[in-house]
């Protein structure tokens, strides 16, 4: 399999030359695979092999893994071409052993560019066993349900269309018919009309108790021991991958003449997790922990750590007892093998068509021998290698002799090295201690004050390029590891002292880079921070973009990568740095998890005193903002005192903050005494729409919420401005619901750019506003959403979904689930706390507030506050009547 090789075509003259990216065949990964198969096979086909054993070790994992751009994606896909024995595949791999007998391959790209997530690789399997033609019922009655859950009014056919990627399945156009068929079996066996619909309530009962007390009508069904448990468990994506069970029994439950091996490829497994946030990991090894009848091949950057026993807790299965096969020194197939180690005749190959002339190899049998032998199999040295090969051959006009290529891998970078001129050394070295570089960013580093060496580094194979980074360099990676240790014998090697000032160098550089955009402000941070922790740096600049980073609410990841020495943790070291970065990744990760864990980082950095004083405010601050969330309302008032008391950069943010809190007890005189001081800086305009609403003033909120987003938008501020849509999208719910599904629509689109969780339940929330006294299905919608916000430990959110619930109750004057949505709303009352929002779903009723139910402190006089809600509660009835046709 060849392509042109436009980097070595385009180094020459030379119309003849013909340069190929070739992807040498790999004769002895195709033997692993099927050493692994047959393997597999007779240990499946034997008398002791049962899906329902959950203890028994799993030996159905084979690993390939090895450095970037080696040719593993390539591998992954050329293993599910040749199983599934594609039309037209071209390749030199002999055919599967018989003994093997019929398998159905089916691929996925975990890369985090393909999009994919849990739920479609757990689709990719049903569909690829949808191949077999035979019903999967235990999974299709379990997988329905979660569909119905999580996909309400969405058939699944219909998803299936839309979305390009599952199409390439043959089982794509049968697998409905397969589960409604499943579905209607169950139906009618516990004598309930209709399908899906009957499976669900009292119908579902129905089938569990006759699971459970295994009526011969469902007897077959019955003997899935687990089906009953996982048909009562809630429909989540734990549950999802718990039914990779089912999955297994119907595929053991096959008949023989049907009966195939599942291969599952999963490639670029190293995007799964990051070593340290292993929650898609852990789904992942649980689907092939309960599918021990297939075979699972997965290709990645790093080696599969599940033989490690200190992961336990973080997975579910985590040690040798469990993985044997995945332990180093494992000789039984399937195990882990390291790629990129070519055999000696895939060396050949490569060498002899990746450049030709005429049709015949440029590089003589000697050289190719030479190179072959030297290279132990390592593609990287292979490319080094023909690179200078063509360097030479370009500048001499003859081939080069086989002596020149007499180097180990070491050494080649070290000749590689010594070709170069003492500034581009100087260059090399430089940019070593970055991760991705400019020119003028090299430069820099290197001291140099004119950029011609820079541009000559950058023009080498070992340099690779992505437009598309903010500094669109980067050293290979073994090449960057290599340069210190290559240094070492160097003529002109640099001392400790020099390596300490080119970091200060490079330092100094990144922190001018800061004053451009985001995308080069949070570059700089990530790399300026691994700097300051290695070379023992002042922070500088690093506070000034920290500041910065928080300031627009748009959280990027941010994390220093570990020590080698130290490994990954939440712990705070010695370091000012690590300090640093420790407080930013928690304050960026609380939009993806609870902020119970953020706060409790917040405080170890706290407590840790390795922050400058400076500093401290930052992570200060948002501890507070965790608390007030979390609904620590006197720990939330303490720590936002103590911030505007520093008066440092955050003190108009934390004045904002004792607003919010204000604006949660009721005390509305002083949010609007607090939001007149505050000015752009505080986001007035914001905080003003937060309290208008409340008051009933619908259109002086929309307006406020209106200017902050444009003001934002008008400084570069994405974040800023998503949230003041969010909001607005909110508040134009309660009163003009053509207009609140457009506001709606705009936050949906601010917000794709950004990663604000509170802003993204806010906008769900809007919805359930929108919808309140018209959708007969809000209280469940409402249930889902409460869910979210309970999941991200978000208060607030959560009373405002209450409050929306007790607003659909008004607006359809329906006493009994007015009384079940006040009940709700009031377990997030606690004290002052949110009690307003319990006194205006009294008001907009037309009803007294309970006299133990603390008295918010309104603008005007009660009387005109109810006045407005009880208006907005009428137009909705209003409304709803016209669309039911009264």
């Amino acid at each position: 399999m060849t392509r042109s090789d436009l980097r070595a075509l385009f180094r020459s003259n030379d119309r003849e030359l013909k340069a190929v990216d070739f992807f040498a065949d790999r004769h002895g990964e195709w033997s692993t695979v099927t050493a692994s198969l047959i393997r597999h096979t007779q240990r499946m086909n034997g008398s002791e092999a049962d899906v329902e054993d959950l203890e028994a070790p799993r030996r159905n994992v084979l690993v390939f893994y090895g450095v970037g751009g080696i040719g593993k994606s390539t591998l992954s896909r050329t293993l599910v071409d040749h199983l599934a024995d594609s039309e037209g595949h071209e390749s030199d791999w002999p055919p599967l052993d018989p003994q093997v007998g019929r398998v159905v391959p089916v691929r996925v790209d975990l890369s985090r560019e393909s999009g994919g997530d849990f739920e479609s690789l757990m689709l990719a399997l049903r569909l690829a066993a949808a191949d077999l033609g035979q019903p999967m019922p235990t999974f299709d009655l379990a997988f329905q349900r979660y569909w119905e859950r999580n996909h309400p009014g969405e058939p699944l056919d219909e998803y299936l269309r839309r979305r390009t990627w599952f199409s390439r399945f043959p089982g794509s156009r049968s697998l409905s018919g397969q589960m409604q068929s499943a579905l209607s079996d169950a139906a009618q066996a516990v004598a309930l009309p209709g399908t899906a619909g009957a499976l669900v309530g009292q119908g579902l009962r129905s089938l569990v108790r006759a699971l459970r007390e295994r009526r011969h009508q469902v007897r077959s069904l019955a003997e899935c021991q687990r089906l009953a448990d996982l048909l009562e468990a809630d429909p989540d994506l734990e549950a999802l991958s718990y039914y990779s069970h089912l999955l297994a029994w119907d595929l053991s439950r096959v008949p023989e003449k049907r009966r195939a091996t599942l291969v599952v490829m999963l490639d670029t497994f190293e995007d799964v997790g990051d070593r340290v946030h292993r929650d898609l990991e852990r789904l992942i090894q649980r689907v092939v922990w309960l599918m021990p009848n297939a075979l699972f091949v997965i290709t990645g950057r790093n080696r599969l750590q599940w033989d490690d026993p200190k992961l336990e807790g973080q997975l579910d299965w985590a040690g040798p007892q469990f993985w044997p096969l995945l332990v180093g020194g494992a000789a039984e197939e399937p195990r882990q093998h390291t790629v990129g180690y070519l055999s000696a005749e895939d060396c050949e190959t490569y060498l002899c068509e990746r450049l030709t002339i005429a049709g015949r190899p440029l590089m003589d049998d000697r050289t190719r021998h030479m190179v072959t032998a030297n290279s132990h199999g390592l593609p990287l040295y292979l490319d080094l290698a023909v690179m200078r090969f063509l360097d030479l051959y370009r500048r001499h006009g003859r081939a080069p002799e086989p002596h020149e290529f007499n180097l180990d891998f070491p050494a080649l970078v070290a000749r590689t090295f010594r070709d170069l001129s003492p500034n581009v050394r100087q260059v090399l070295r430089a940019v070593s201690l970055l991760d991705s570089f400019s020119i003028e960013l090299a430069a820099a580093a290197a001291g140099l004050d004119h950029d011609a060496p820079a541009l000559e580094l950058v023009e080498r194979p070992f340099v690779d390029t992505d437009p598309g980074a903010p500094w669109p360099y980067r050293v290979h990676e073994l090449v960057r590891e290599a340069v210190r240790e290559a240094d070492s014998i160097s003529e002109d090697r640099w001392s400790e002292a020099d390596w300490q000032r080119a970091a200060q160098r490079a330092f100094d550089a990144l922190g001018r880079e800061t004053s451009g955009d985001r995308v080069h402000l949070v570059a700089a941070l990530r790399q300026g921070m691994r700097l300051a922790r290695d070379y023992e740096l002042d922070l500088g600049w690093l506070a000034d973009a920290a500041f910065r980073y928080v300031d627009d609410f748009v959280w990027e990841p941010i994390e220093l990568p570990a020590l080698p020495s130290t490994g990954a943790s939440d712990e705070v070291s010695g370091s000012p740095s690590e300090a640093l970065a420790t407080a930013l990744s928690a304050i960026a990760q609380r939009q993806r998890r609870h902020r119970g864990h953020t706060a409790e980082q917040l405080r170890t950095v706290l407590e840790s005193g390795r922050l400058p004083q400076p500093l401290i405010e930052l992570p200060r601050y948002f501890l507070a903002e965790c608390d007030r969330d979390l609904g620590n309302f006197e720990r939330s008032l303490e720590g936002m005192q103590q911030v505007v008391d520093a008066g440092g950069r955050l003190a108009p943010t934390a004045a904002r903050g004792l607003a919010h809190l204000a604006r949660r007890v009721g005390r509305f005189p002083q949010v609007r005494d607090v939001a007149e001081t505050l000015g752009a800086e505080g986001r007035r305009d914001r905080v003003l729409g937060d309290l208008w609403w409340t008051q009933g003033h619908i259109a002086l909120a929309c307006s406020s919420y209106a200017k902050s987003r444009d003001e934002a938008l008008q400084l570069g501020q994405p974040g800023e401005a998503a949230l003041s849509q969010a909001c607005l999208a909110f508040a134009a719910a309660f009163q003009d619901r053509p207009r609140a599904a457009e506001q709606i629509t705009r936050a949906r689109e601010l917000l794709s750019g950004v990663s604000i969780r509170w802003a993204e339940i806010q906008t769900q929330i809007a919805e359930l506003v929108r919808d309140a006294g018209v959708a007969p299905d809000l209280p469940e919608r409402a249930e889902e959403v409460a869910t979210l916000a309970h999941e991200a430990g978000l208060t607030s959110s959560v009373a405002y979904i209450r409050f929306a619930a007790c607003l659909h109750a008004t607006v359809l004057g329906s006493p009994t689930p007015l009384t079940e949505a006040r009940d709700q709303l009031g377990e997030c009352v606690q004290g002052e706390e949110f009690a307003y929002l319990m006194e205006l779903s009294h008001l907009m009723a037309g009803q007294e507030p309970p006299a133990e139910l603390p008295r918010a402190q309104w603008l005007d006089d009660q009387n005109q506050v109810q006045a407005r809600w009880t208006a907005i509660a009428d137009d909705r009835r209003l409304e709803a009547a016209a669309n039911r046709g009264e």
